[in-house]
């Protein structure tokens, strides 16, 4: 009987979507389930929705619940995380703070300054959740759902190399699904190629039974003049190759976009978009609890083609069926035009042995040029983490496109500095210091934040 424990797991409304794909597998019906979360009032409603799926899809798993993380990895074959550190009023800090300074976001949980700080306020506990793994489960993988994805796995494998961990993300999959709608082809009858780095990856390949489906696509583009109005289309055009996610999220990754008003109208960008999404995650919640304390049958509240990857990717290696996903995984020669060593993301095979990797060859330079840009920020902000150096979130942040392409360079340190007052103790202490200019005699000197 394989054993899964979920952290994170009073993100409900994902938790029994997973819970929902993982028990519709008879192999899995009966596995062991153990539901981890700080907080104990999410934590009971995770247990109360589990059981209403595992009744709804007639499954007999067995499901425990620990305010403790470590008694609910112990023992665990398959861990999913699934965090978000701060919750919604951290997401509201990385946005007002930002906005306050003049710079827009719109999702702000990958790159940029609300990806930076998210990272460092997560990396403490993915570096304790590893060193417990190490201890309770060590031959359990990893599989990482909580973002800024690249941040977090270039973090995982500096700090714990020999943990087995894949990031997973739908993002290529979703996009694939969109753009055989438009080109009115049957996604499952498609063949397609997709690498680069998660959030920012690109469809290399694309075809139905051998017929190249990007012509159609730029039929339909031409055809549609409202369907150019979005930022993915428009890099699209000018960089040859499909981006794997959305025109949100994709505007935050580039300087081209966010910094102009005419191209949010003329591509309608929805900045601040998160902020309604993360108050629309805690109205769900709040229906949902509401509904299991008035004893209310809920209604089905799982996609019935989710195609999540993490109850694949459990299946397979319950079972031996082979799959090819997309993960994020440390780049070993996987993509031979990015670095080595950074969290790239690439086609893996899953089988009864874990997740194995494919090698993609190098990316077209514009595409490689543009990923070049955003590993930059995820090694800077983990070397942050890494070193204690504050000085290198003052350096991401330089590095970032969109926030380089708004802000002079005194502007970003103030920003960072505001950032970290305003994230305080959610922060290592040694992040906390604020960098000062050098002093008369060259000596770095370092001030603790108030």
């Amino acid at each position: 009987m394989i054993r899964i424990a979920f952290v994170g797991a009073g993100s409900v409304v994902f938790t029994r979507q997973l819970l929902h794909d993982i028990l519709s597998f008879p192999e899995l019906a009966d596995c062991a389930i153990a539901l981890h979360d700080i907080n104990p009032e999410r934590l009971e409603v995770a247990a109360a929705l589990a059981a209403q799926t595992a009744a709804a899809l007639g499954a007999a798993p067995t499901v425990t619940t620990s305010v403790d993380r470590r008694a609910a990895l112990a023992g665990a074959d398959v861990v999913v995380n699934m965090v978000a550190v701060g919750g919604h009023d951290a997401t509201v800090t990385d946005f007002t703070v930002p906005a306050a300074a003049g710079l827009r976001q719109t999702i702000g949980d990958t790159l940029g300054i609300g990806g930076i700080f998210r990272a460092l306020r997560t990396f403490p506990l993915l570096e304790a959740l590893a060193v417990d793994m190490a201890e309770v489960c060590p031959q359990a993988w990893l599989l990482n759902y909580t973002n800024p994805m690249a941040m977090n796995i270039q973090f995982l494998a500096a700090v714990a190399p020999r943990l087995k961990v894949a990031g997973l993300c739908h993002s290529v999959y979703w996009t694939v699904r969109g753009l055989c709608e438009i080109v009115g082809v049957p996604h499952e009858e498609v063949d397609y190629l997709s690498a680069g780095v998660n959030h920012q990856a690109w469809i290399l390949r694309w075809q139905h039974q051998g017929r190249d489906l990007y012509p159609a696509l730029d039929a339909a583009i031409d055809a549609d003049a409202e369907l150019a109005r979005r930022v993915r289309v428009d890099m699209y055009r000018r960089l040859g190759y499909y981006p794997t996610e959305t025109s949100e999220h994709s505007s935050e990754y580039v300087p081209w976009y966010l910094r102009h008003p005419s191209e949010i109208d003329r591509l309608r960008i929805p900045v601040d978009d998160y902020l309604g999404i993360s108050a629309e995650n805690l109205t769900e919640y709040a229906a949902l609890r509401a509904g299991l304390e008035a004893g209310t049958v809920l209604p089905d509240a799982w996609e019935a083609d989710a195609a999540e990857y993490a109850p694949q990717v459990i299946h397979s290696m319950a079972t031996g069926t082979h799959r090819i996903i997309q993960v994020t995984t440390p780049n070993t020669g996987l993509i031979t035009n990015l670095p080595e060593g950074a969290a790239v993301e690439v086609p893996a095979t899953v089988d009864r042995l874990g997740v194995h990797p494919h090698h993609v060859g190098a990316l077209p330079p514009q595409l490689a040029a543009a990923n070049r840009h955003f590993l930059n920020v995820v090694e800077l902000v983990v070397a942050a983490a890494v070193e204690g150096e504050p000085r290198h979130i003052r350096h991401a942040a330089m590095a970032d496109p969109a926030t380089a392409a708004v802000l002079t360079v005194d502007e970003i340190w103030q920003l960072c500095d505001a950032m970290v007052a305003a994230h305080g103790d959610a922060l290592p202490l040694s992040l906390r210091r604020s960098p000062v200019a050098l002093g008369g005699n060259g000596t770095r000197r370092l001030l603790t934040l108030g």
